[in-house]
């Protein structure tokens, strides 16, 4: 640990040689990247490169001897190579770079094999569930369009969609679709546009290529980005054939980006066809209601009720004429029963009155005091009595 203070710095060759030795002590290790900006100077025996981050935008400078590179050639452009080096600090100048001892490419088969088990890891954290696939808009207000510069796949994915529906409007992020800048110029552009809220669906394309060029699509960074956005993703990667991850884990892989342009917004024609189709639907079926009800109203008028309403007001007028002659005849019958009825107790009553008695020439003796004389051992001599008859009264006096 170097003791500096303002009164006693550390003079510049002392912190450079500090820190050479600081990093002598990392020693020799294996780095994988992404290999580019390679340099070769013409007479020289020293090569100069760049290995990237696919990931990150980062990079380190790297160095080897003309004929380390020259093992491995020919290499493809952004070959992805595992680099045996050690890290130089040159103290003279404050420069670093690492020399490399020894360069290995990774071979497809190895790539594929780590693919599978990236694959397996995200299938396992349910990032390729169906359930979590967003449904996408019948009609986007603007469509997110993430594709190479100047590409072949924007122009098929333009073009499609217009064609379909001519007022489409595009938010488009020209990126870079491969080498080493991809992912992270992909991950910029598609947060960008998730976060814009006029995109309500995003279309990630480019136009196929080898499986190399396709790697950044499987990218795990930006698999894990595209799971966790809230606007749903149209992946067209390539062709049917090629399936980088992201195509796993977006909520619609497309075959094509012709294939996408066609899927994210609707057919127009086609759906005024619908439209026309139903509005001939729905006047047809008015027309049928409107005809059902007028060969309704057509039958209720031929009723003979409606046809002729005073037949309905005669009939009821008969009706009533015979309810009112029956009552009348129940009760004139009913009045002349009372009448026989009374006339039959008038009769009874007469019989069994003691008037009719004294009409065949009884009389009533009665005593002064109202008693009735039944027995002639009730009267005294001399006693005053009265004597009721049919037709007046008379008195007399007991002997």
């Amino acid at each position: 640990m170097l003791e500096t203070s303002p009164e006693s710095p550390t003079p510049v060759r002392v912190i450079s040689e500090a820190i050479g030795d600081y990093l002598s002590r990392l020693g020799a290790v294996w780095i994988e990247g992404e290999l580019s900006e390679v340099t070769v100077r013409p007479g020289a025996q020293m090569v100069f490169m760049r290995l990237r981050d696919t990931s990150a935008d980062m990079s380190i400078s790297i160095m080897c001897h003309k004929s380390v590179l020259e093992s491995v050639q020919p290499l493809p452009q952004n070959a992805r190579v595992v680099m045996h080096s050690k890290v130089s600090w040159y103290a003279k100048n404050g420069s670093l770079s690492f020399s490399v001892k020894e360069i290995r490419q990774v071979g497809v088969g190895e790539l594929l094999a780590r693919l599978e088990a990236l694959k397996n890891q995200l299938d396992k954290e349910g990032l390729f569930d169906p359930s979590r696939k967003k449904p996408l808009p019948f009609l986007p207000k603007a469509v997110g369009l993430i594709c190479g510069r100047n590409s072949d796949a924007e122009k098929d994915v333009v073009e499609n969609a217009k064609r379909r529906f001519p007022s489409v409007r595009f938010e488009i992020r020209e990126v870079a679709v491969q080498g080493a800048a991809a992912v992270v110029e992909v991950s910029q552009a598609l947060t960008e546009l998730d976060a814009n809220p006029d995109v309500e669906v995003i279309i990630i394309t480019r136009g196929g290529g080898s499986f190399e060029d396709l790697l950044p699509f499987s990218d795990e960074s930006l698999v894990r980005l595209a799971a966790n956005c809230q606007t749903p993703i149209v992946s067209a990667i390539g062709h049917e054939k090629d399936a980088p991850l992201l195509d796993l884990v977006a909520d619609w892989r497309a075959s094509t980006p012709t294939d996408a342009g066609k899927r994210v917004v609707p057919d127009m024609e086609e759906e005024l066809t619908k439209i026309k189709h139903l509005q001939e639907r729905a006047v047809r079926y008015l027309r049928g209601r409107i005809d059902l009800e007028l060969s309704r109203i057509d039958g209720l008028r031929a009723r003979p009720v409606l046809a002729n309403p005073v037949s309905m007001v005669s009939s009821r007028a008969e009706v009533i004429t015979g309810l009112r002659a029956r009552a009348h005849r129940t009760t004139s019958h009913r009045i002349e029963l009372g009448y026989e009825e009374v006339a039959n107790l008038a009769t009874a009553v007469r019989t069994l009155s003691p008037q009719s008695t004294l009409e065949r020439g009884y009389s009533v003796v009665q005593k002064s005091d109202g008693a009735i004389v039944r027995d002639a051992t009730q009267l005294t001599h001399g006693e005053k009595l009265r004597l009721r008859f049919a037709a007046g009264e008379g008195s007399a006096t007991a002997d």
